[in-house]
């Protein structure tokens, strides 16, 4: 179990990759994205959705990735989600239904989830443009093709 808990916080030295690619200076984590997301939907969820699956999806959605890394869609992602479901098999095989529906989008707290994955991404390329030259709104493009005009993308 030891184990399996310090692997899980390997989470937490994966970078960003599509901060990386982009020229960001000392970029978030995967962790940090998971736990911006959750701190999200906290303040973010409608009460007719389960907060504790949405939570819990937000931690564990991109927990696969401290096997897999995290790729971008400029990568080969032709077996990403193979190569994740596998990854989390390995890391947690009583989360793959987890990561099952939020792959799968089946569940209202799935799709709510993928707007706050999204949502991240923008704002955190806000606060990256806001404090240098780069020029990241290709990232809130990304984001409004999901999320349309949420007015938190304003």
């Amino acid at each position: 179990m030891r184990d399996d808990l310090l692997t899980y916080l390997g989470l937490k030295d994966v970078l960003r990759q599509g901060w990386v690619n982009a020229g960001v200076e000392s970029p978030e984590s995967v962790a940090a994205h998971s736990w911006g997301m959750a701190i999200f939907a906290l303040k973010l969820c409608p009460p007719e959705l389960n907060l504790q699956r949405v939570l819990t999806l937000c931690l564990v959605h991109d927990l696969p990735e401290v096997v897999v890394g995290d790729l971008t869609p400029h990568d080969d992602c032709s077996t990403k989600a193979k190569d994740e479901r596998a990854a989390m098999g390995q890391l947690a095989p009583e989360w793959v239904p987890l990561l099952d529906e939020y792959e799968s989008q089946s569940t209202p707290e799935a799709v709510f989830v993928r707007s706050l994955d999204k949502l991240d991404m923008a704002l955190q390329a806000e606060i990256y443009m806001g404090r240098s030259e780069l020029d990241l709104s290709q990232f809130i493009e990304s984001a409004r093709a999901v999320l349309g005009d949420h007015p938190l993308l304003e």
